[in-house]
């Protein structure tokens, strides 16, 4: 078997065998078939695409490229959620605690941000002394107490993705539906939960630009789920303007904090409690409807908060900021942006937003950058508020001063401006199952 007939073969758009595609995953991974070879084969499935069968195929080799994590010693159904990434995407620290208080069991292996979308795994770093790097022993005993893990990756876990992304990345080979699929799928089976949630994101701030690109993605996610024994729901939710006010590592746990209290943005403590409904369905727990009103209660009751304070004290942070999120500090400068104009926010573009917050130092540019975990920045007005000419709609932060002026200019850029109010969003466009799909909001 030769790698440059199998690039022959995609580029004329025949299908690829499994025997061919685990040929190519497992060579290149172990080093054999140069960057350049799968480089081309990479571009070859951007213009002819893959079938389902070949999606499996290559996310299934993916997923065996290294170590399976094994969570049966957890006992019961296990869930994971999976964000597609966004700004002020918050929704694990939220979330997650809010069905482990319910009884999930959540095992969540999150990455760091890079660009202008955030990490989970920053932001639990902005907590002092919380650690994301535990033994798979260690894992397994805090779910035992608490319902839930959150952790980094482990290097072991699906190596074969790692490489291939870093070159998609560089050879613009990155919107690609069943290369993204299976990028997150190979993920999130080698992780080794029951079941998985996913938020797939649609709009300015998102891969998915359309309601529609997102739902190819949910569905092509969910069948590779179900070919994996592995229940798989998606929802379909709005980032066409950052979730929640806070951008920004530190920032964002306030927010948590806060929305885990019941006081947080409306959109916000909203989405979480419909993710955490959905994990809830997910681990047989009941229908939709009773599970809601369960995660509601779990915010209302402070059971949600309680999970994630012990969660950060099982992982060596500071508890007490579950209790007083002052205690992350605040950055040692600030500017304020002002509205331009009396009216309504009519349009805050979300990829400028995030790129402004990265600006701050809330956000790195390559993997091995920095951040600045106290840095981002804080909407006041979203899309739809009124506005008054010198009001403040937004805030910076950055521990370097020097950074704050051109990150205000791309915030600046980011909000419009309208004399009549804007024509309201859906925050949740639809639901993905194996048994179809649920459109929460027409288009």
């Amino acid at each position: 078997m030769r790698v440059v007939d199998i690039i022959a073969k995609k580029k004329a758009g025949a299908a690829l065998t499994e025997q061919e595609i685990r040929f190519v995953v497992t060579g290149f991974t172990q080093g054999e078939i140069p960057d350049y070879q799968m480089s081309a084969l990479l571009m070859a499935i951007c213009f002819c695409g893959m079938n389902r069968d070949e999606i499996f195929y290559l996310t299934d080799a993916m997923a065996r490229s290294g170590r399976m994590a094994d969570l049966r010693a957890v006992g019961g159904i296990t869930v994971d959620k999976h964000s597609t990434g966004g700004v002020g995407d918050k929704t694990t620290l939220i979330a997650g605690p809010i069905a482990a208080a319910c009884g999930v069991k959540i095992v969540k292996m999150s990455g760091r941000g890079l660009g202008f979308t955030g990490g989970t795994i920053d932001k639990l770093q902005a907590i002092p002394g919380f650690s994301t790097d535990l033994p798979e022993h260690t894992v397994l005993e805090n779910v035992q107490k608490t319902n839930i893990c959150v952790v980094s990756q482990s290097g072991d876990l699906v190596p074969a993705d790692k490489k291939i992304y870093a070159l998609r990345d560089v050879t613009a080979t990155v919107d690609s539906i069943p290369l993204i699929a299976a990028s997150i799928m190979s993920k999130k089976i080698a992780s080794g939960c029951s079941c998985i949630l996913l938020d797939v994101k649609t709009g300015s701030g998102a891969f998915m630009k359309t309601p529609q690109e997102a739902l190819e993605l949910a569905r092509t996610m969910v069948e590779l789920g179900g070919h994996a024994h592995r229940p798989t729901m998606a929802l379909i939710t709005n980032m066409d303007r950052p979730l929640g006010c806070a951008v920004g590592n530190a920032l964002e746990v306030q927010e948590a904090v806060n929305t885990l209290r019941g006081a947080g943005p409306e959109d916000l403590l909203t989405l979480c409690v419909e993710l955490a409904a959905n994990m809830m369905v997910l681990a047989r727990m009941g229908e939709l409807k009773d599970c809601r009103a369960q995660a509601e209660a779990a915010v209302s009751s402070g059971a949600a908060l309680a999970v994630f304070r012990q969660m950060i004290a099982l992982q060596g942070g500071d508890a007490r900021i579950a209790d007083d999120p002052s205690l992350l500090g605040t950055a040692a400068h600030s500017c304020e942006l002002l509205a331009p104009q009396d009216g309504f926010v009519s349009h805050i573009d979300t990829a400028l937003c995030g790129t402004a917050a990265m600006m701050t130092g809330a956000g790195r540019e390559t993997k091995e950058a920095g951040i600045d975990y106290q840095a981002g920045l804080l909407l006041h007005k979203k899309p739809g508020e009124p506005v008054k000419q010198g009001e403040c709609v937004a805030t910076l932060y950055a521990n370097d001063q020097a950074k704050l002026a051109a990150a205000k200019e791309a915030l600046c850029s980011a909000y419009l401006y309208t004399s009549k109010p804007a024509h309201s969003q859906p925050l949740l466009y639809a639901r993905v199952s194996d048994a179809g799909t649920e459109w929460l909001h027409e288009e």
